[in-house]
């Protein structure tokens, strides 16, 4: 599987987030969370699917693949990370750090992202341990 571009990754995000607080996630959940227009949404689940990382049928209610959510649980074991080196380390507020968690992850390359979250694993155990 290719690594989703930003803009997907941003739309998994959404899809995630609001599946576990929604249970059943529509378009217009979608572009509520992401200030985006309908249109915008239905052409970015089009994507989407056509990667295989929604299911086809997203009128109704939009549900990750496998490979969808393989590619989520991807994309928050580092994305928890960076949402806690803001939150915690740089003591940024909760949607800002979400916010900024969002545009870091899709602004940078992977492997900054991952050096970024494995610093914050390290340093996070080295505080419980002491």
């Amino acid at each position: 599987m290719t690594k989703p571009c930003s803009g997907q990754i941003k739309y998994l995000i959404a899809i995630k987030e609001l599946s576990e607080s929604l249970g059943t996630v529509k378009c217009v959940n979608i572009s509520r969370h992401l200030g985006v227009s309908r249109p915008s949404v239905s052409k970015m689940l089009r994507c989407l699917a056509n990667s295989g990382l929604v299911f086809d049928d997203f009128c109704n209610s939009v549900e990750l693949t496998e490979e969808g959510e393989t590619a989520v649980n991807e994309i928050f074991s580092v994305f928890s990370e960076i949402y806690i080196f803001f939150r915690r380390f740089l003591h940024v507020p909760a949607e800002e750090a979400h916010k900024q968690a969002v545009d870091f992850i899709t602004q940078f390359p992977n492997e900054t992202c991952v050096s970024l979250k494995e610093l914050v694993g390290r340093t996070l155990r080295k505080k419980s341990s002491q």
